[in-house]
């Protein structure tokens, strides 16, 4: 962020004011590497991680099963209900393959995971992924359709685009992410102090 970038925005929400430790949402296209990512991230940052999928099936916060995609019908209503608390403190890294219906004021920062669709490929075949959702998460990789959400849903400047490729992409990607994390933890004490 350029220091006239800085200038211009507007003041954080009182509730973001306060926030100490940043919370920080890990997206993108199934197959990008947003469990690994966020999880390698707490640990190296020292934030909670939060993995919405465990959540949706552990305290059943969907509509039933879709067969042919072989997922849950999810709820967003419920999901927003269950996770309201947990996120008004910060420190909290979310792991979730879609972003468009968290509220705005949650997250800090974006990270939206990009992966080659060759890539993308082999490790949803890995998985065991039926054909058609192969299909239908490759297209929303090439028409970056998780991509495109983050830049509808959440201001420009806390969206953050990744290539998650290689072991040294997530490497580097982590350690980009924690230097993020540790510059919105200073900057927060500072402006406490003052």
């Amino acid at each position: 962020m350029s220091g006239d970038q800085e200038q211009q925005q507007t003041p954080p929400p009182p509730s973001m004011a306060r926030r100490a430790s940043p919370n920080i949402l890990i997206t993108g296209t199934p197959g990008t590497g947003k469990t690994t990512t966020a999880e390698m991230v707490a640990a190296a940052a020292g934030l909670e991680k939060v993995t919405v999928g465990d959540l949706v099936k552990q305290f059943k916060l969907h509509d039933g099963y879709n067969d042919e995609y072989d997922t849950y019908w999810l709820n967003e209503d419920k999901v927003v209900d269950k996770m309201e608390d947990m996120m008004a403190d910060g420190g909290i890294c979310v792991d979730f393959h879609t972003c468009g219906f968290f509220p705005e004021r949650w997250f800090d920062l974006v990270v939206v995971l990009r992966t080659s669709t060759e890539k993308l490929f082999s490790r949803l075949e890995d998985r065991g992924y039926l054909p058609n959702k192969i299909e239908e998460n490759i297209s929303c990789e090439i028409m970056q359709v998780v991509l495109d959400e983050a830049r509808e849903s959440y201001s420009h400047d806390i969206v953050l685009e990744l290539e998650s490729n290689t072991v040294d992409d997530m490497e580097a990607n982590v350690e980009q992410i924690a230097a993020l994390v540790e510059r919105f933890r200073q900057e927060h004490r500072q402006s406490g102090e003052a």
